[in-house]
């Protein structure tokens, strides 16, 4: 029986914050557009992120008396990338920052705080209450006329005679349906996270971290366009995220970066066994080495006084609540109560302590808080706390290969017609390892392109595309 097919201008597959600005930007400037949701609730894996984009030259950094320019950006992506990104998307995502940001704020968005995080020589991880901001692009691509369909999951791309990808046949409650896209189709379907078969194939050792992101976060998206030919970038990357409780739920982001604040990280036997200002990718991938896949977050009054509230990667308050933070008056009853060998943290706190006065080396070669920036302080002001982490794997950053406009590229470099990809599916802009930030960053920059290609083609005046203001 064919499949009832639906026509739209744009059809696109997710709604996480790529998929949802690509809709909310196309809407706007005048497409017939569809959101395709596999699950029964809109967001995907950036509803369960932390909120923070990543931008240069903003005016929250220039509030903060933040220095950072393009010329860091680029530098900073590139050596915790190891060098080894598609600088051509670097460089279309540092041209097009500016613009996407004005865009989010005309669309309400607020950034309530700038930090330095993973992978950052300067202050430039900008946060916001994400769910409120999928919210609010979904309530303003629905009143530009967009439509949403919730537990539709795209099983299969339809090409035309000469290869253009036309549309998505979706699986739906209903049975399945043809959804054809005249100016294309946008994939945001996220990663696989979720999709242990992938991770079998590209990163078994990565099945020992925690399962998080968005429960449709299993691959299906990159399988779709991987069968029609797409290449692939970054797949030998995948590591998940260091700083989660071992019981960490999905009810909130928790992930603790006190390493950043000043923390050392320890195994059970209370040795140190990374350079804990390296990105946090790096450090979950090292993590999964030590026994039990765990390492503890050691700090001291002086980082715990840091903590902010509802922040993600800094808010200890809550953590603290919970219960899954340890406090003790000295060092050798901290290590008691968390299940830390005594005299290994003491030896550890100590020969930390001598190295930062200057009368010895660092263990690990630790020189500053996060990523060169930032003066070491000794873990000395009691009380002491103990936070255990594990891997969290998050999302995989890597997958199909794409041009700086967006479009599906396959193995042999040309463009698969009809068909683009933005976010978490898409390889090449990260490299090795991952900055804060820069997954909803590039989601919103890539989504915003890929829509404007699609509206030129159509026809729609691209240049003059509205932003829907708010007070």
């Amino acid at each position: 029986m064919t499949a009832t097919e639906h026509v739209f201008d744009l059809v696109i597959v997710g709604s996480g914050i790529a998929g949802q600005t690509a809709a909310t930007t196309a809407a706007e400037a005048g497409l017939s557009v569809v959101l395709l949701e596999k699950t029964d609730t809109l967001g995907g894996s950036s509803a369960m992120s932390g909120g923070w984009f990543a931008f240069s030259g903003t005016e929250e950094q220039s509030a903060a008396g933040v220095e950072d320019s393009a010329e860091l950006f680029l530098r900073d992506l590139l050596e915790v990338g190891e060098y080894l990104n598609d600088r051509a998307l670097l460089q279309t995502y540092l041209d097009n920052q500016e613009q996407t940001y004005r865009w989010l704020k005309a669309h309400g968005v607020e950034f309530r705080e700038v930090e330095i995080s993973s992978g950052q020589s300067a202050r430039r991880s900008h946060n916001s209450v994400i769910k409120e901001v999928l919210a609010t692009l979904h309530r303003d691509f629905t009143a530009a006329g967009g439509e949403t369909r919730l537990e539709h999951r795209a099983v299969r791309l339809v090409r035309d005679g000469v290869g253009t990808v036309t549309g998505v046949g979706a699986q739906t409650p209903n049975g399945e349906r043809l959804f054809t896209g005249r100016g294309g189709v946008v994939l945001a379907s996220g990663g696989f996270s979720r999709g242990t078969d992938l991770l079998k194939t590209f990163a078994p050792e990565q099945l020992a971290a925690i399962p998080y992101g968005g429960k449709g976060n299993t691959g299906d998206g990159l399988k779709m366009a991987w069968k029609l030919g797409a290449g692939m970038a970054d797949m030998s990357f995948v590591s998940g995220t260091y700083g989660s409780h071992p019981d960490t739920g999905e009810e909130f982001h928790e992930l603790l970066t006190a390493y950043y604040m000043g923390a050392i990280i320890v195994n059970r036997a209370g040795k140190r066994f990374v350079d804990e200002s390296q990105d946090y990718k790096t450090l979950g991938r090292v993590v999964l080495g030590q026994p039990e896949g765990l390492g503890f977050e050691i700090f001291d009054a002086r980082v715990r006084a840091q903590s902010h509230r509802g922040v993600p990667l800094k808010d200890i308050d809550t953590l603290e609540e919970i219960g899954h933070v340890y406090e003790a008056g000295s060092i050798e009853e901290l290590a008691e109560v968390a299940g830390i060998d005594p005299a290994g943290l003491a030896e550890t706190v100590a020969r930390y302590n001598t190295a930062i006065a200057g009368q010895g080396e660092d263990e690990v070669g630790r020189t500053a808080l996060c990523n060169g920036v930032g003066e070491l302080t000794p873990i000395s002001e009691a009380p002491f706390y103990a936070y255990p982490a594990k891997s969290l794997m998050t999302t995989t950053y890597c997958g199909i290969t794409i041009s700086p406009r967006g479009a599906v590229v396959d193995i042999d470099g040309e463009i698969i017609e009809g068909l683009y990809a933005v976010g978490e599916v898409t390889g090449g802009f990260h490299g090795a390892a991952y900055m804060t930030g820069t997954s909803l960053g590039k989601g919103a920059v890539f989504g915003r392109l890929v829509a404007l290609d699609a509206a030129g083609r159509r026809g729609a005046t691209v240049d003059r595309v509205p932003a829907r203001q708010h007070p």
